[in-house]
């Protein structure tokens, strides 16, 4: 087995800044299928996780010998069916024993359930809300679209919660002069139009020191946050208008579309992971390559070494 390649180069310079740090310990939640296997054999070739295999031996073992991956060195812990797998692999991170999750053949809804779970989870007093690091050809920076996995209709408070997640994931990966966009369809406020409301007030929690760490606009149409011309054509004054970094979504149908539009059609590589937990939940998709798998992984590595998850835990 050879390792993924990695074609853009905003990723690449990711992988290199993994190169000084420390794998992590990863919970691999349910590895019965061999996108998974192969994923966790490159990102522990690379030195980004130490990964812990969680789930049906039986089925694990069979899904390996298929994608000719050696896992006799990793540490197995054998569940009986997928739930057993997601409680375990948190009771992991409870414990201390795993330092990130990474979702394998099962539903997402799986793994958050228990991880949400008030006693036994490991929820903070923050929304755990996904984020999509997306990579354009052509486009030197890459940019963030959240929440398009796993906030179904985002209340105004929550979407704070997700404002404040992209922006700590982009403080991690170390980009300078975040700027998120607020998407609705317009860049007008109209009362007939929630997210038009839920953006102005989104700008007004920035401007009192409620969401910190970036410039924050809205609400703000897709083409005037990432395309200087129609900024210019409509005469749009604003800082992060044209230049926005942090794609912000009314809501999880809206952000999936846009996600996968860009992925599908404009060949844009994408990596995610889940934030507001008390460690990064690695959360790919059937349809995710391996390749996408392995620079989710990275993103876990990256957001493991600073403080936020700490700072935002309840205990």
């Amino acid at each position: 087995m050879t390792e993924q390649n990695i074609p853009h180069p905003a990723f690449q310079k990711l992988l290199a800044a993994c190169k000084k740090l420390p794998p992590i310990v990863t919970a691999i939640v349910h590895p019965c299928d061999t996108a998974t296997l192969l994923a966790i054999a490159d990102a522990e070739k690379r030195a980004l996780i130490t990964p812990v295999l969680v789930g049906p031996k039986a089925k694990i073992l069979k899904a390996a010998a298929e994608a000719g991956v050696d896992i006799s060195a990793y540490p197995l812990v054998d569940t009986p069916h997928s739930h057993a797998s997601a409680g375990s692999a948190i009771d992991l991170v409870r414990q201390g024993k795993a330092a990130a999750l990474m979702k394998g053949s099962l539903h997402t809804d799986e793994l958050l359930e228990p991880a949400l779970d008030r006693i036994q989870g490991i929820r903070t007093e923050r929304r755990i809300s996904h984020c999509f690091v997306m990579a354009m050809p052509g486009r030197a920076e890459p940019f963030i679209v959240s929440d398009a996995a796993v906030n179904i209709a985002p209340t105004l408070a929550e979407k704070a919660d997700i404002v404040q997640n992209a922006i700590d994931l982009a403080t991690a990966l170390h980009w300078a002069d975040l700027r998120v966009a607020i998407l609705s369809a317009t860049e007008m406020i109209n009362p007939a139009i929630q997210s038009t409301l839920d953006a102005a007030a989104l700008c007004k929690m920035a401007d009192s020191g409620q969401i910190t760490g970036a410039l924050i606009d809205g609400p703000l149409a897709f083409d005037n946050a990432i395309d200087q011309a129609a900024v210019s054509q409509k005469q749009i004054n604003s800082p992060v208008a044209g230049r926005a970094n942090i794609l912000i979504v009314p809501d999880l149908e809206s952000g999936n579309i846009l996600a996968k539009s860009l992925s599908f059609m404009a060949h844009a590589e994408a990596a995610g992971i889940a934030m507001g937990a008390r460690v990064p939940i690695i959360l790919t998709s059937r349809a995710d390559t391996v390749a996408s798998r392995v620079i989710s992984c990275a993103l876990a590595v990256l957001v493991s070494q600073i403080p936020i998850l700490k700072g935002i835990a309840k205990g």
